[in-house]
């Protein structure tokens, strides 16, 4: 994992997430909404979720934006 997370951003909680109703998933960064999981793709995010340690869930709620791994992202 260190490969993947060089600068130890993913040791805070950057990443947080809520279920919403009809098969839904927030996904928030700092707070700010930037994703919404809907039916399917939402059930497997949960799946994959459940059970993880702090960093690792950090990773996935990362993986599931989609755009943030470039390393320029800014903490507002």
């Amino acid at each position: 994992m260190s490969n993947v997370d060089k600068r130890n951003i993913l040791d805070d909680e950057v990443f947080t997430f809520r279920e919403g109703k009809e098969q839904k998933v927030f996904i928030y960064w700092y707070g700010k909404q930037v994703k919404i999981l809907k039916g399917k793709p939402a059930q497997k995010f949960l799946a994959n979720i459940a059970g993880l340690a702090h960093k690792e869930a950090q990773l996935v709620m990362a993986k599931a934006t989609g755009n943030f791994k470039r390393g320029n992202e800014r903490q507002n």
